[in-house]
C-alpha cells in the first residue's frame, strides 16, 4: 500500500482520491481549507498553506509520501523539485508541476519547442500592460500567469478597457507574482482538451476530443467528442506529446487548444486531470481519474472506449456557509447522474456540482433544475 500526498483538495481531487482508493492506496489530503472535498473520502488531512515553503517541507518530511500529487496551481514548486532531488516521486515531475504553474514558463517553454501559440506578452505593472496590449492590438486576453477556474481573466476591447482588466487580473491572482499574460484574441472554430496520459513503460494514451464552452475564463460545460478532422487531431496529439515528453513523469496532462479553420493553436496545460474532463465520468469506461490513478501507480491501461456524453457545472450565486443544493431529485429524472461536490462554503460563480447526460440539451436542462440556496 503506498501512501499519496495530495496537494490540493478539490473536486477534481476528491475523485481521484475516490479511484486510487479502489486501488487499494491511503491518501493524505491538503488544502488551506478545512473539510475540503478531497479530505471527505480521503484518510487523513492537513490544513495548511501550501505557498508557504517551511511548512511544505514539514508536512512532507511528516508522511513521508510515496507520491506527492498536485491538484492546485497555489503551490511552492521550488520545493517539491528540492524532494524530488531527495528521491520522492512527483506527479507527473517536479519540473512539469513546477513549468505549468505558471502560465508564462510553460508559454514560454511551448514556443521554444516550437508549437503554434496566439502572440502574447508579460506585464507586471498596469504601465506595462498598457504598452503590451498595444503591442499585440485589441481585442487582447489578459489573465493572471498564476491561478485557476479563469480566475482574473478578463478581454481587453480597446484601451479604455486595460485599467479594468488588471484590476481584475490583481484581484484574481493566486500566489505571489503580480505578473499578468496578455494573448492575442483567437476568434476560433472551437476548443477542445486532448487529455493525454503519459505512461512510465507503455506508449502514450489520448482520450477522445473534449469540447469546451467557458464564461469568465472558467468552464461551464463539455462534452466528448468534440468533432474534428482527422488531420487536425493528428496535429493536437502530435504536439501534446511533444511538450508532455518534454516535461516528462507519468499521468493526466490536460492539453488545451483552439481550432481555427483547420488550424490547431497550444493554449495550455495541467499536468494533472482538468475539469472540463469531468465529463469522462460518464463518456468513458476509464475516467480521467482513473487513468490519473492507474498511469501514476504503473498499472496496466486496458483499451479505453467511449459513449457520446456532456457535463454542466452547477454554480452559486451567494457567499454563504449555511445552504442547501435543491433540485438533485428532479435532475436525476433527465441526468445520468449528478456529482455534488461537497464544498463547505459557497461564493458567486463557484462551482458547487456537476451534471452529467447523455447530451449537452439534457445536462443543460438537468443543470437548471438544481439550485444553490442561501438558509441563512
Amino acid at each position: 500500500m503506498k501512501t499519496i500526498l495530495l496537494l490540493g483538495s478539490g473536486e477534481l481531487g476528491k475523485e481521484f482520491v475516490i479511484s486510487i482508493k479502489r486501488l487499494g492506496h491511503r491518501v493524505i489530503a491538503c488544502d488551506s481549507y478545512n473539510n475540503a472535498p478531497a479530505m471527505q473520502v480521503a484518510d487523513g488531512r492537513e490544513v495548511f498553506d501550501m505557498l508557504d515553503d517551511h511548512l511544505l517541507r514539514t508536512i512532507i518530511a511528516k508522511h513521508q509520501p510515496d507520491l506527492i500529487v498536485p491538484e492546485i496551481e497555489a503551490i511552492r514548486t521550488e520545493v517539491l523539485v528540492e524532494f524530488e532531488n531527495k528521491g520522492y516521486t512527483v506527479v507527473p515531475s517536479a519540473r512539469a508541476v513546477n513549468l505549468t504553474m505558471n502560465r508564462d514558463r510553460i508559454r514560454d517553454r511551448a514556443a521554444e519547442l516550437g508549437l503554434r501559440t496566439a502572440r502574447f506578452a508579460y506585464a507586471e505593472s498596469l504601465q506595462e500592460l498598457e504598452l503590451a496590449a498595444n503591442s499585440i492590438g485589441f481585442p487582447c486576453v489578459i489573465k493572471p500567469v498564476m491561478s485557476s477556474s479563469g480566475k482574473g481573466q478578463s478581454t481587453a476591447h480597446n484601451a479604455e478597457d486595460i485599467a479594468g482588466c488588471w484590476e481584475y487580473a490583481v484581484t484574481g491572482m493566486r500566489g505571489d507574482r503580480q505578473r499578468v499574460i496578455v494573448e492575442e484574441f483567437i476568434d476560433f472554430d472551437f476548443e477542445i482538451t486532448l487529455l493525454t496520459v503519459k505512461q512510465h513503460a507503455s506508449k502514450t494514451v489520448y482520450c477522445w476530443p473534449i469540447g469546451h464552452h467557458q464564461e469568465r475564463g472558467d468552464y461551464q460545460y463539455s462534452w466528448q467528442p468534440q468533432e474534428m478532422t482527422d488531420s487536425a487531431l493528428m496535429s493536437a496529439k502530435s504536439m501534446a506529446q511533444t511538450i508532455t515528453d518534454d516535461l516528462g513523469g507519468a499521468g493526466v496532462f490536460g492539453v488545451e487548444f483552439f481550432v481555427k479553420d483547420d488550424e490547431v493553436i497550444f493554449s495550455e496545460l495541467s499536468p494533472r486531470p482538468h475539469d472540463t474532463g469531468m465529463v469522462t465520468l460518464i463518456t468513458q469506461n476509464l475516467s480521467e481519474f482513473d487513468l490519473h490513478a492507474r498511469a501514476v501507480l504503473g498499472l496496466p491501461i486496458p483499451q479505453v472506449t467511449l459513449r457520446p456524453g456532456a457535463s454542466h457545472v452547477v454554480l452559486a450565486t451567494d457567499t454563504s456557509t449555511d445552504f442547501d443544493i435543491v433540485g438533485v431529485d428532479r435532475a436525476l429524472k433527465i441526468a445520468s447522474d449528478v456529482r455534488v461536490f461537497g464544498k463547505p462554503s459557497t461564493r458567486p460563480n463557484r462551482r458547487m456540482a456537476v451534471v452529467l447526460a447523455d447530451n449537452l440539451e439534457l445536462a443543460t436542462e438537468a443543470a437548471k433544475l438544481i439550485k444553490v440556496e442561501n438558509t441563512q
